[in-house]
């Protein structure tokens, strides 16, 4: 057999080279591939592959300045617009007493009976002395008429027809001087009828049947309130009263106009508003030396009688106007020793604070005077979320109705306290820990937090 047809043998090298070609081809190349698989997955990547995070949204207000009214909240007390106290101005018992307590009376209308019957007797005796002196009067004119002729003729002396003339005269005066003891008498019988001076709404009776009264001083027996119309009383601080008219004075402010002025709103203890507005009466020229405010009246009408004297309520008047201002909610605004500021969101999503001027607090919102320009947009909610560098979306401010209740009742409870320890502390608890201060501070990264 020549060498060329011989078989291969097992083992030997061409043959195992063989076997080892047929297999291992598919097994490098699937290795091959996974090596270069791996290659991929452990290579760095890019730099500025990673998705930058979406923007956070705040909610915002735009500026829209107009003429805003500058209203003012003061603590009042109501009060009757007119009081007489019903008193005995005769002493004796008190026999009936002729109306119904809690009623409303008219002029007039009597309330008590005292016993009158020893002013009935003095009234007689009056009413004789009358007769009297009424019957020597008669007398004494006729003597003095019949002289006359008598003292021409020289009858009589000219001193017994002076002494008729001085006789018919003291007679007369006898007279007058009875007729006005006759009136005394029946001005006491009067009196013991005990009328309502004025018309209004009668208390409790402050005695009882057979009570003595009037004896030694006029007793007090009933009290008698008009309260339709119903006085207002209130305290402005004097410092306030200057200010305002210094910045009505630089043009800063205007005066509100016409009847608006005088216009007066009440509200109740219970937070609901009186439906009736009143006028102003009158402003008071002292300041009180003790309290430093000035005391201002206002008229209101009661026709349903629903108010009452000695109330507590708040009162509301407008006495300037503010143009080109801008009304912000109240947790937009932070104070601090520096002043009050806001935080502005930029074109560019940017927040910045910005420094305004504010005038009175006018219920949950903060009256904004001079810092802020239209559609300029102002953050309100959101603060949390800031962080320095961090862009922001604005998107319009929805007030949640649990925050605006909190936000009113605290600006009710600052406007409760005195007007210098309200602001003092507002300003320091909104600089501390308020969100516009926070926002600050996030505008700018080197400020310390």
């Amino acid at each position: 057999m020549s060498p060329s047809h011989r078989p291969a043998v097992a083992g030997t090298p061409s043959a195992c080279g063989a076997r080892w070609t047929a297999l291992a081809g598919p097994a490098l190349v699937a290795l091959a591939l996974a090596l270069a698989g791996c290659g991929k997955s452990s290579a760095p990547a890019p730099a500025g592959a990673a998705a930058a995070p979406p923007p956070v949204e705040v909610g915002v207000v735009t500026v829209v300045p107009g003429a805003v009214g500058l209203r003012i909240d003061l603590p009042g007390r109501t009060e009757a617009s007119r009081l007489a106290q019903v008193r005995a101005r005769v002493a004796g018992i008190v026999q009936r007493r002729l109306f119904r307590e809690g009623s409303d009376v008219r002029a007039g209308q009597p309330l008590f009976q005292i016993d009158d019957a020893p002013y009935r007797a003095a009234l007689a005796s009056a009413d004789a002395a009358l007769a009297r002196a009424e019957a020597n009067v008669q007398q004494t004119r006729a003597l003095a008429e019949r002289y006359q002729p008598l003292a021409e003729a020289r009858a009589v002396s000219q001193q017994d027809l002076v002494a008729a003339q001085a006789a018919y005269a003291q007679a007369r005066a006898d007279v007058a001087a009875a007729r006005a003891a006759r009136r005394t008498a029946e001005i006491n019988v009067g009196y013991a009828a005990v009328n309502s001076p004025i018309a209004g709404r009668i208390g409790r009776a402050l005695v009882t049947e057979g009570a003595l009264v009037g004896q030694g001083e006029a007793t007090q027996l009933a009290l008698v309130q008009q309260i339709d119309p119903l006085y207002v009383n209130f305290m402005q601080p004097a410092g306030e009263v200057l200010r305002l008219r210094q910045s009505v004075a630089s043009g800063l402010l205007e005066r509100a106009p016409g009847a608006e002025a005088a216009v007066v709103h009440v509200q109740l203890e219970d937070g609901r508003m009186y439906p009736l507005a009143g006028r102003l009466l009158f402003s008071d020229l002292t300041v009180d030396p003790g309290t430093g405010q000035i005391l201002l009246r206002a008229e209101l009408p009661n026709p349903r009688r629903e108010l009452l004297p000695g109330l507590y309520v708040r009162v509301q008047i407008e006495q300037a106007q503010a143009p080109g201002a801008v009304m912000l909610p109240q947790q937009a605004v932070a104070q601090s020793a520096q002043g009050a500021s806001v935080t502005i969101v930029g074109s560019d999503g940017k927040v910045a604070p910005r420094a305004v001027r504010l005038g009175p607090a006018q219920g949950a919102q903060w009256v904004v005077l001079e810092g802020l320009a239209a559609g300029e947009q102002v953050m309100v909610d959101g603060f949390q979320k800031l962080r320095p560098g961090v862009t922001v979306k604005p998107v319009p401010w929805q007030p949640d109705e649990a925050a605006a209740a909190q936000t009113a009742q605290t600006a009710k409870t600052a406007q409760t306290a005195p007007s210098g320890q309200a602001q003092g502390g507002a300003g320091a608890a909104d600089g501390v820990g308020s969100p516009a201060s926070a926002a600050a501070s996030a505008a700018q990264p080197g400020a310390s937090r």
